[in-house]
């Protein structure tokens, strides 16, 4: 049934928990963005790494941390929904000491930080849509699902805004995030927990892992992992483009990503009740349709003169923000609406980990793709892009 009736900010905050879990998701995502966008510089700047050896530590970190996934999808079928967001919460704020912990040029420690807050980072996705599914059904869940993301990416880029301000402190300012972002993480984790939410194991008779959904499921995790590429366009693709290949002004850069976040936060709720009028599985394939369209807008403007480029290229970012919000106000849902009941935590658990790994991926296909020209990056994840949605509509 579409959702065609305005949706109240008191419903929302019903749907994904009540006011205690809110402030919680408010709290860790403030937390959160004060110190995620700036780990490489804690490596540089506080332990005295090289980047090339901090950047490597991070990347394995984050890559192990996916393992913890599998572990994860079992817990929420046996019923686990608010203990394993705090969980996620709590294992970040173990990251966050191992880091305050680590003395000068102690590499193994950074990494073993890296790999507990990219744990927390894997699995809270995972456990709050699995909350989240348990209080709202249908399209409520959508827009609550949706709700939350706003909210995140609110915290996140205000964090990072804070974060950025405090900079110029140098060290001792870094070493305050982290210490800031543990207690964050802390007090969201508490109030995650007092929520108390729990699933009854699914007592329906399991649909074997063979049947009808399941091959659904795999084109779905397979097209997710191309779409999730739009997550790093705005953050690694254009500020290459820009900087290196258009020489114009960082400031450009800058403007792209204020505007993606702005443009996600105020619009993913509207959009995802907008979609909600078409089938989840439509409105997925119309993401990968629209974000196909932006890639070939970058193509378009990359290869105009140099005094119009970079306006044409923040122009389309902003088709390319509509796609991912479409994307991801549609994916989600789309895995709990296909997932039976007694396997949702696995089933929310393998598309994080699809999620994961094209997030892991795409910076270096996009850093290797870039430097064989404009045709040859945006055309190949355009190609990429309308094949998935393609077989998502399929």
């Amino acid at each position: 049934m579409a959702l065609t009736t305005t949706i109240q900010p008191r419903s929302l905050v019903r749907a994904f928990g009540g006011p205690r879990y809110a402030v919680a998701l408010a709290v860790d995502a403030l937390g959160t963005g004060l110190l995620r966008p700036f780990l490489l510089l804690y490596g540089v700047m506080v332990l005295h790494l090289s980047a090339p050896v901090t950047g490597t530590a991070m990347t394995v970190g984050v890559a192990m941390g996916l393992g913890c996934m599998p572990v994860v999808g079992r817990w929420l079928d046996r019923g686990a929904r608010s203990t394993a967001v705090a969980a996620s919460m709590l294992v970040r704020v173990l990251g966050v000491a191992l880091l305050l912990a680590a003395p000068a040029g102690c590499v193994w420690l950074f990494a073993a930080a890296a790999l507990f807050l990219g744990m927390g980072n894997q699995a809270w996705p995972a456990a709050h849509a699995a909350l989240v599914a348990t209080l709202a059904h249908g399209r409520e869940r959508d827009a609550a699902l949706a709700a939350g993301r706003s909210r995140r990416n609110a915290g996140l880029g205000l964090g990072a805004l804070l974060a950025a301000a405090c900079l110029t402190g140098g060290t001792a300012a870094l070493q305050a995030l982290a210490a800031v972002t543990g207690l964050s993480c802390l007090a969201a984790a508490v109030l995650a927990w007092s929520v108390q939410v729990h699933a009854d194991p699914a007592t329906a008779p399991a649909r074997s892992a063979e049947g009808e959904p399941a091959p659904r499921m795999r084109t779905l995790l397979a097209a997710n992992v191309v779409y999730v590429f739009c997550l790093n366009v705005p953050e690694i693709a254009l500020p290459l483009i820009l900087v290196s290949q258009l020489h114009a002004s960082p400031v450009w850069s800058a403007a792209v990503f204020v505007a993606n976040t702005v443009l996600v936060v105020t619009l993913q709720v509207p959009v995802t009740v907008l979609m909600s009028r078409i089938p989840r599985r439509t409105a997925l394939a119309l993401a990968g349709v629209v974000l196909t369209v932006s890639y070939l807008g970058f193509l378009v403007a990359a290869l105009l003169g140099s005094g119009w480029a970079a306006p044409a290229v923040a122009a389309v970012s902003v088709v390319c923000t509509l796609g991912e919000i479409i994307y991801a106000g549609s994916a989600t849902a789309l895995v709990t609406a296909l997932a039976p009941a007694h396997a949702l935590g696995r089933a929310l658990a393998r598309f994080q980990l699809s999620t994961g790994f094209g997030l892991a991926v795409s910076p270096a296909v996009i850093t290797g793709l870039a430097p064989q020209g404009p045709a040859v990056l945006w055309g190949t994840l355009a190609a990429a892009t309308l094949l998935s949605a393609s077989a998502v509509a399929r």
